[in-house]
């Protein structure tokens, strides 16, 4: 694969974004989990994508490896209250059961009372939220395991990835920057760009024109991390649609660095195939030398 720049220039700027490396969605070894010291229960990923792990172990030798020409890294965190939209807690079967995670739920399915907030004063709002959200077409309302809650383990970013952007920011003495997404808890927030459904009462879930310019100063973009079948994905797409400068041809997906969610492989291979026909290029990590 032939990077769309000349490294010997030295003028070309090359940024790396990193989607959501978090413990709860890498299918972590025993041996790199840990026990919650207030329980002492083991301490699992909630959401393991498998073969997350060793996609993040190849970004971080990548990082290692190719650092010094790294002029910016941004990796964005998905970030989660135990109460929101996306969690099991928040919603109930028709008499009162629970709702557990991987279950999908339709606008239909709540106007016939199948599924239901268990607050009641929130249906008005959850109504409108999935009319809103199945007219766009990009995804069916799912129920996810509580996953990168605030200030878990689940929620912090995986060792090895860590440990090498914290090499990169001394070598290159600057900071990477980080971005928060999902902290609302009433719309689902795949993309680092933009809710799925924007608030109009939170500016943080509406489209990230800061986060665009500084992203649209790259000559190469590179993109890895977790899942391809969402967050990459809806990440890409928003990078294709909104990113001031356009020239897709920069965006380079390293594809060894990313996974999809078990049962969503057609999407992850739709999504490759349909960023690859808008110009974007697809990339093993190891056959790109900068």
């Amino acid at each position: 694969m032939t990077v769309p720049v000349s490294a010997a220039s030295g003028s070309a700027r090359i940024q790396l974004l990193v989607i959501d490396p978090q413990n709860d969605f890498c299918d972590l070894p025993a041996a790199w989990q840990t026990t919650d010291p207030a329980t002492g229960a083991l301490l699992a990923p909630s959401l393991p994508v498998s073969g997350a792990h060793a996609d993040l172990q190849r970004l971080a030798q990548f990082i290692q490896a190719q650092g010094h020409v790294l002029d910016a890294i941004t990796i964005t965190l998905d970030s989660h209250q135990r109460y929101d939209i996306g969690h099991p807690g928040f919603w109930q079967t028709r008499d009162g059961g629970d709702v557990y995670p991987f279950t999908q739920i339709t606008a239909a399915q709540l106007q016939a009372g199948a599924y239901l907030p268990r607050n009641g004063a929130a249906l008005p709002r959850v109504r409108s939220y999935l009319h809103m959200l199945e007219q766009q077409g990009r995804y069916t309302h799912m129920v996810w395991p509580v996953h990168c809650e605030i200030g878990s383990w689940g929620h912090a970013v995986h060792a090895d990835v860590q440990t090498a952007c914290a090499a990169w920011q001394l070598q290159r003495q600057r900071a990477a920057s980080t971005v928060f997404k999902g902290m609302n808890p009433w719309t689902e927030n795949y993309s680092a760009l933009q809710a799925e459904v924007p608030d109009p009462d939170d500016p943080a879930t509406q489209l990230n024109t800061r986060l665009l310019a500084a992203l649209d100063t790259a000559d190469v973009l590179l993109v890895a991390g977790e899942a391809s079948s969402h967050c990459v994905r809806a990440t890409t797409e928003h990078l294709l649609q909104h990113l001031p400068g356009g020239r897709p041809e920069r965006i380079v997906l390293l594809t060894d660095c990313m996974s999809p969610v078990a049962s969503f492989e057609a999407q992850h291979q739709a999504f490759l195939a349909a960023a690859q026909a808008q110009g974007v290029q697809l990339a093993d990590s190891s056959q790109i030398s900068l």
